[in-house]
């Protein structure tokens, strides 16, 4: 785990009426994603059945350009993703969305999430003599879908029965040779939406701004089971896998993961992360001369903090929105100053001022310390840290990348301690109680397992992040007996 929490991933989808350039519509929705993954990306184009792909490592303006798009060709169909790992390499093959050709036509998925059980089913599938071509568990859910698939009259069932197969986080876009379909898992840890655009294209999308990047008007969000069916016909919902399991949304979509313009279950993302910073403030009145937030997502809470405080937010530090993940570190002495190349302090703000610093969470703990450092370096003469999440005490199996209890600075360390190693002069975070108000429900609902251990599923039997890059089996009944 490298020192900072890892986005998501990201899924889109469009169905049109009419024959269109839906790969340009796909491009749009993913760059309004960008922020949720950027190891890879790709787009499927659906043209009566005939699917054009393209997918790589990258940004999406990096794979992407007119030309490229231009091949995809037109359609009345296509699926995008844009991916940041948490099973299996950032290499090409585990780019999405993956596509299967079977007995019964094409099918492209893309996922959002990541399994507990990926492991088991994976050896289940390999033991029946199937072959995998990526290491993420991605591809074990398109083998489940089209196992399925070979036993029932339609896709949409295939889905369906797929789904009680699959245990954890999975939002999913499916699209087969006549239909798109979104199902989401039953606990609903992650979003999934749908919208309209004036010329009767459906999207679907992670996140409602994804809606806004293409001008569709958000419809509703994809409830956590649901099957969701964009046909020639309309659109038809199937319920059948609804309510068998308690909904736990992910709550650090609020808190880093989801773009703050974006709405999540009901509630706007800016609003959540400004009533953490009041949260903040009310629990930690510190007596200081500026609020500074660490951009992008500890900016909205920065100002939430400064609002409530009455002490004055500005723009401390600032963030170069340019570095793609191709930036080349020529060495480990220079990559020891990457947080300065990446976020560099305003010296005429913070010179002799107290700052109050607030950032979205504290992991490891080495970025802080830097942070904390350049900010002194500038003229600071006192740096209170405080964090908008509370102390990560746990691993995520649900998609975040926290694989690694031994990795997290507030598991092994009192917050005290924390404030030593990271240099600050106070350390604080938000608590559990508060986390559970921001919202504005009653705090039901949603995944706190990475803060409080409470797992809302089995936890996985093998849960590395590289659990599938083997060059062997691991299992004994298939081990050579001649090697």
């Amino acid at each position: 785990m490298e020192n900072v929490i890892h986005e998501e991933c990201g899924v889109f989808g469009v169905f049109a009426p009419n024959t269109q350039d839906v790969a340009s519509l796909t491009y749009f929705g993913l760059f309004a994603l960008q922020h949720r993954g950027q190891e890879s990306a790709g787009i499927v184009v659906n043209d009566d059945g005939v699917f054009t792909y393209r997918k790589d490592t990258g940004l999406v303006s990096e794979i992407f350009d007119a030309e490229k798009l231009e091949k995809l060709g037109l359609g009345n169909m296509a699926v995008g993703h844009v991916r940041y790992g948490t099973t299996g390499s950032g290499e090409r093959r585990n780019a999405q969305p993956v596509v299967v050709n079977h007995l019964k036509g094409n099918m492209a998925l893309a996922h959002n999430g990541n399994l507990v059980n990926s492991y088991e089913l994976r050896t289940e599938l390999e033991e029946q003599g199937s072959i995998f071509h990526s290491t993420s568990d991605t591809e074990v859910i398109a083998y489940v879908v089209t196992k399925e698939r070979l036993k029932t009259k339609n896709i949409e069932d295939a889905v369906v029965n797929a789904v009680k197969r699959l245990d954890g986080a999975f939002s999913l876009i499916i699209m087969s040779p006549s239909k798109l379909i979104a199902a989401r898992d039953p606990h609903g840890f992650r979003p999934l939406c749908y919208g309209m655009r004036e010329d009767g294209a459906y999207i679907v999308a992670s996140e409602t701004c994804a809606l806004d990047a293409v001008n569709a008007k958000f419809i509703r969000d994809v409830e956590p089971g649901e099957v969701v069916v964009f046909t020639k016909d309309g659109v038809r919902s199937i319920r059948e896998n609804c309510g068998i399991a308690k909904k736990s949304f992910c709550v650090f979509e609020y808190l880093y993961i989801a773009r703050p313009d974006s709405v999540c279950e009901g509630c706007s993302v800016h609003a959540a992360r400004l009533r953490v910073g009041e949260l903040l403030a009310e629990a930690y009145p510190i007596d200081a001369d500026i609020v500074v937030g660490v951009p992008d997502s500890g900016t909205d809470a920065a100002i939430g903090y400064a609002r409530r405080s009455g002490i004055p937010y500005d723009i401390g530090l600032i963030k170069n929105k340019y570095i793609g993940r191709t930036f080349i570190v020529p060495g480990q002495g220079v990559r020891e100053e990457m947080v300065s190349i990446k976020l560099n302090v305003v010296p005429s703000v913070v010179k002799g001022k107290r700052v109050i610093l607030v950032d979205d969470s504290i992991v490891r703990g080495t970025t802080s310390a830097k942070i904390v450092k350049r900010l002194r370096e500038g003229g600071a003469t006192e740096v209170h840290m405080l964090s908008s999440a509370p102390p990560y005490m746990n691993p995520c199996y649900y998609g975040v990348d926290i694989d690694s209890r031994e990795s997290l600075i507030a598991a092994n360390h009192t917050t005290e301690e924390i404030a030593e190693i990271i240099g600050a002069d106070s350390v604080h975070f938000l608590s559990i109680d508060d986390v559970k108000k921001i919202a504005g429900t009653d705090g039901e609902g949603f995944c706190y397992a990475c803060f409080d251990g409470k797992y809302p599923t089995k936890e996985p039997s093998m849960s590395n992040k590289s659990r599938f890059e083997r060059k062997i089996s691991t299992n004994p009944k298939f081990a050579d007996k001649d090697k």
